[in-house]
């Protein structure tokens, strides 16, 4: 049934498939897609907000009982009252079913490519993200892990862009997320990711492509040619001139 579903989305919504890799040496390209525990993360804020409106459901047909049996004689109240929190509940968890269908879409449409040059991170099912970040432009990369992802042993590996720290207050805040950063979101081995762009940016410096003004300051100056002989012997005759002159003037 969910295969049938996925077709469904991925023909209605347009989904694309799989990320064509970065231009780069395809033999050194490595993909990464988010951990297992990611999904049951994913799973676990589904039930929450489920469980929350629900019993906020239940709360409201409760005092609307409530109210009921403070004025029986109304049997049009009655009706609305039991019938219709019914629907919406019924309404209710059809949309819950199908959202959480998308959940497990969003987590298997989830992709990270890193390449000897770049990046390329795809997200979303309704809205599809999809960055490609050259390392030449990478300015920072941290981990961010909350206490239920160091439960379930996963975490965020953020890469910042040029300009990409500025807008980091405006995402806290439900913003739109910066076109200046991008995650590999609920990954297993974080840490080994952020050696592997590490490794791959120090490559890009040692060859020369990194940032310019590193490679001047790394460049040890030209070493000097050897004066030749004719040189030599123009300097011995202008100091022995400039010697003569001094005695002369003295």
């Amino acid at each position: 049934m969910f295969k049938a579903f996925r077709a469904w989305c991925e023909e209605v919504l347009r989904i694309p498939g799989d990320p064509e890799p970065p231009p780069g040496d395809e033999a050194r390209t490595q993909r990464f897609r988010a951990a297992p525990n990611y999904y049951r993360y994913l799973l676990g804020l589904w039930a929450v907000k489920t469980a929350a409106v629900f019993i906020v459901l239940v709360t409201m047909e409760m005092g609307a009982i409530v109210e009921l049996f403070k004025a029986p004689e109304q049997k049009l109240l009655g009706a609305l009252v039991v019938g219709l929190p019914q629907i919406i509940v019924l309404f209710f968890f059809i949309g819950r079913l199908f959202s959480l269908a998308l959940v497990r879409l969003d987590f298997e449409k989830r992709w990270y490519l890193v390449t000897d040059r770049s990046l390329r991170l795809r997200e979303g099912i309704v809205h599809v993200r999809e960055m490609t970040i050259t390392f030449a432009n990478i300015q920072n990369i941290s981990i961010s892990q909350g206490p239920l992802q160091r439960l379930l042993g996963i975490a965020d590996l953020r890469v910042d862009t040029a300009g990409g720290s500025a807008p980091a207050r405006r995402e806290r805040k439900g913003m739109p997320q910066s076109l200046h950063t991008a995650f590999f979101r609920g990954v297993d081995n974080a840490n080994a990711i952020r050696e592997l762009i590490q490794a791959r940016l120090r490559e890009l410096k040692d060859s020369g492509l990194g940032d310019h003004e590193e490679a001047a300051r790394a460049t040890p100056p030209a070493a000097l040619s050897v004066p030749s002989a004719q040189l030599l012997a123009a300097l011995r005759e202008v100091a022995a001139e400039a010697t003569a002159l001094r005695e002369a003037v003295c």
